[in-house]
């Protein structure tokens, strides 16, 4: 086969995911902490899935909505990276009929440019060098065979490099668990060029929802545009158009405030999201297009919208100003940050992340003109940013808390009479640096100095502390962490824990000049979690 066409895509993209499905345990297992926190395999899996189910009768349309509903199941920061991949592919093959060699090659390096793009501190070690190396490594192939041969075996010399370029992968002696994941996907795609993996069932495939139909006749020969049209589009900053280093957003969303209504305006790296209500969109769309080129373009009537009793007619009423989504997992935890103010707390943590999709359904039911997001894990963090970037129906103001502990304690010091969003956001990330945050769970497996069995304290990325038993481990861990020097320990006690009341007096007898306060998370992976301040 020299050249990919639409239906040849999918079978591509399912032949990559059916890979990946049977082997996504192995890639879970490469984790750098020797805890069952490993979810990466999982989250790429998911995220890929939501690809399989794509429409099209034309490569680029095909392209697009793989690439679509990839962006809404995605999960993890591996699956928003490997979803930003296919956006770049997408957006790579706008226009091309059948990819040939050359022409899926310059798709596969857009992959690479967007998947940068995607995260603000780009590390090397990761899938991003794996997927980059193989892609640049495989660009002179002659034809798409050698293309994919080349690819896998460029990929997984990257792959097995990555060690080399992380420590923390070293000291635990395993490769890159999202780059491996990648590799599998690739490995599938490749045996799918061949003929050699079959498309996956139909039942193990999430399906994209059919549109909506437009009732017609809502808007007939001698209707009046009374509400104009609902403008939405994700602009690309050109070189040739602009200067990306000193273009001032603010030209743009000035002009845009003073023709549209309703307008909602971001700007991330060199691309900018518009959402604006006006009745003449050829305009907005012809002034816009002097900055750059479009990727996406959605333009609706909004008499239709009204007639159909939009979503966004339900927001006008009993808006509120302010709102909190939460992420959590246990009862206790769940319980405890509602109690704290979250109107919203979405189940997940380790090994469960919550897609884009669960993001953005809960960003609709708060219903607040300014929602705070509290990502409470950093390998959600990034999928939250994604969905806050598709969000039009509020100002989402994502916070930057990577634990739990952060999150609570940033939660716990929100003041909503205290000021504006931008004086909110400001304190609330202020706060959640001001806590530290301990973890304690069961070694899986041996890890160094580490045996299978253990229970050992983590923070950050070091593991800290190690004992025979989670309380002896919380204790080593508090220590470490400097507990006799703070006002309070705050001890949650997971779904396992057994002996969490004589660990409370355990640490007040250790650290008398801290209150210790016990409470129940029931959170699973971790036997107990301590948050100091």
């Amino acid at each position: 086969m020299e050249r990919i066409d639409a239906n040849l895509y999918l079978n591509l993209i399912r032949g990559g995911a059916a890979a990946l499905a049977a082997h996504r345990q192995a890639v879970n297992d490469l984790n750098v902490f020797p805890i069952p926190d490993g979810d990466t395999g999982d989250n790429m899996y998911m995220t890929i899935q939501a690809g399989c189910g794509a429409e099209g009768s034309t490569l680029p349309e095909m392209a697009k909505s793989v690439s679509a509903g990839m962006l809404m199941g995605a999960r993890g920061n591996s699956g928003v990276i490997l979803s930003r991949i296919f956006a770049g592919i997408a957006k790579g093959l706008e226009g091309v009929k059948e990819a040939d060699v050359n022409a899926f090659s310059q798709a596969m390096l857009a992959g690479v440019e967007e998947s940068y793009h995607a995260v603000s501190e780009p590390v090397e070690g990761t899938i991003l060098t794996v997927f980059r190396e193989g892609a640049q490594a495989a660009a002179e192939s002659k034809n798409l065979k050698e293309y994919f041969d080349h690819l896998v075996s460029a990929m997984n010399l990257s792959l097995q490099h990555t060690p080399e370029l992380l420590d923390v992968l070293k000291k635990a002696g395993v490769v890159d668990s999202g780059g491996a994941g990648l590799l599998y996907i690739a490995e599938g795609v490749r045996d799918a060029m061949n003929g050699k993996v079959p498309v996956a069932d139909s039942d193990s495939i999430t399906t994209i929802p059919a549109a909506k139909q437009v009732d017609l006749n809502a808007f007939t020969e001698d209707s009046v545009l009374e509400f104009g049209y609902c403008t939405e589009f994700l602009l690309r900053l050109q070189r040739s158009k602009v200067d990306l280093d000193t273009f001032d957003e603010k030209v743009l969303s000035e002009w845009l405030a003073q023709n549209g209504e309703s307008l909602v305006f971001f700007r991330d790296g060199s691309i900018i999201k518009v959402h604006v209500h006006t009745r003449t969109p050829g305009e907005i769309l012809n002034h816009c297009q002097q900055y750059g080129e479009f990727l996406t373009i959605k333009v609706e009537n909004m008499t239709l919208q009204h007639h159909e009793n939009h979503m966004d007619e339900r927001f006008k009423r009993g808006r509120k100003a302010f709102g909190v989504v939460s992420v959590a997992s246990g009862a206790g935890l769940v319980d405890t940050f509602k109690e704290l103010g979250a109107d919203v707390v979405i189940e997940g943590g380790q090994t469960m992340n919550p897609p884009v999709e669960r993001f953005i359904q809960a960003f609709d039911e708060v219903n607040a003109d300014t929602v705070f997001v509290f990502p409470n894990n950093s390998n959600i963090l990034l999928t939250a940013r994604q969905a806050a970037q598709l969000y039009d129906k509020a100002d989402i103001r994502v916070i930057p808390c990577k634990t739990l502990g952060e999150g609570y304690y940033a939660l716990a010091n929100l003041d909503t009479e205290a000021g504006d969003a931008d004086a909110l956001e400001a304190a609330l990330a202020e706060a959640a640096g001001e806590v530290v945050t301990g973890l304690v769970s069961r070694a899986i497996r041996d890890s160094g100095d580490v045996k299978e069995g253990d229970f050992i304290g983590i923070s950050g990325k070091d593991i800290l502390a190690s004992g025979g038993t989670p309380e002896s481990a919380t204790l080593a861990l508090a220590d470490t962490l400097g507990a006799g020097s703070k006002d309070v320990i705050l001890v949650f006690a997971g779904a396992d824990a057994v002996d969490a009341t004589k660990l409370q007096a355990d640490l007040e007898a250790k650290f008398p000049r801290a209150e210790v306060i016990l409470q129940s998370g029931g959170q699973p992976v971790y036997e107990y979690i301590l948050v100091l301040f």
